[in-house]
């Protein structure tokens, strides 16, 4: 169906004595944009999601590891300090032994010889303690090097997960920020259709048809204007966000004639009347303004009510921070 009514809606406004073809296709092109964009981050998103998940969990893993390694470091130790001791007992008896042989010059050949296999048992045990004693210092120093490499990981990955939750707080609290600002500005059409929300990393502000449109018409009415220009003053001092500006019909057949065919028209022709109005009342950048008609395919409520087709009639404008420095954090991380 979508194959279809694209090719149509471009033939529709090819046709159309008020729009020319050119201009159909920049809003076709700046609504596939928004879409890619919408797209990739709503998957950077899940995908900052697992990697902060698969971060804080390699970050348990290598505790335990830290914990055991000390644990085994402390055993060794132990050992290392015990092995010690039976060294010099073996040694002091190695002393005793050699001190009587000295002292045995007047014995007899058999308790000589009984003497020098002692004292060379002596010897042989106590080169056998002084080799276990090297090889636990040895694995002693292997273990304290893996200790100090893992610790060093583990530092490393606490750090850059650490840069990941502050500058994830940091846009939290930079997109509450701007959502406050909005609705300061915005409060007097609070109760005219008007409404502000944060969901998933972006704002969205909410205006029904009513409050911008006559029924069936394009062109902005006077209270509407007054606030998308006050929306664009705020937006014109914000740094690094996009805006897209959503126009969005009810289910009604559109009955009118001229430029505008149907619903899908009707949308699109909306948010471009839209974005035009703010960018000729304030200093936007028109690079960062997306417009795009979603026709009926959006619906805020399903229901066929005079009341659910109101709030579906309407146009968002969304606006969505820039998630440069997240990516870049995370290009560091992979490489």
């Amino acid at each position: 169906m979508k194959k279809f009514i694209a090719p149509l809606f471009v033939c529709l406004i090819a046709a159309s004595s008020c729009v020319s073809p050119k201009k159909v296709q920049e809003i076709k092109d700046n609504y596939t944009k928004s879409e890619d964009e919408r797209k990739y981050l709503s998957k950077e998103n899940q995908r900052l999601e697992s990697e902060t998940k698969e971060q804080n969990a390699e970050i348990e893993k290598f505790k335990k590891n830290l914990f055991a390694l000390a644990e085994d470091t402390t055993s060794t130790g132990i050992e290392l300090r015990r092995k010690a001791k039976e060294y010099d007992r073996v040694n002091r008896l190695n002393d005793q032994l050699l001190k009587k042989q000295s002292e045995s010059s007047q014995l007899s050949a058999e308790e000589n010889k009984k003497l020098l296999t002692e004292l060379q048992l002596a010897q042989e045990e106590l080169q056998k303690k002084e080799d276990a004693l090297k090889k636990l210092e040895r694995e002693l120093n292997a273990k304290k090097d893996n200790l100090d490499q893992l610790s060093g990981a583990l530092a490393s990955r606490e750090a850059r997960v650490k840069e990941l939750e502050d500058l994830i707080a940091q846009k939290d609290a930079s997109v509450r920020a701007l959502k406050d600002k909005v609705a300061d500005a915005l409060l007097n059409f609070k109760d005219k259709g008007l409404k502000v929300e944060q969901k998933n990393g972006r704002i969205y502000v909410s205006m029904e048809a009513n409050l911008l449109f006559p029924s069936g018409s394009t062109s902005i009415q006077t209270e509407g204007k007054k606030a998308l220009v006050d929306l664009a003053k705020v937006l014109e001092k914000q740094e690094n966000i996009t805006v897209l500006v959503e126009g969005h019909t009810d289910t009604d057949a559109y009955g009118g004639s001229g430029q505008i065919k149907d619903n899908w028209d009707l949308s699109v022709i909306r948010a471009t009347a839209v974005v035009k109005i703010m960018i000729q009342n304030s200093s936007l950048d028109p690079i960062v303004l997306t417009a795009a008609g979603r026709g009926a395919f959006m619906p805020l409520d399903s229901a066929n009510t005079a009341e659910a087709k109101a709030k579906n009639r309407r146009i968002e404008v969304i606006l969505t921070p820039n998630l440069d420095q997240l990516f870049e954090i995370l290009d560091r991380a992979s490489e």
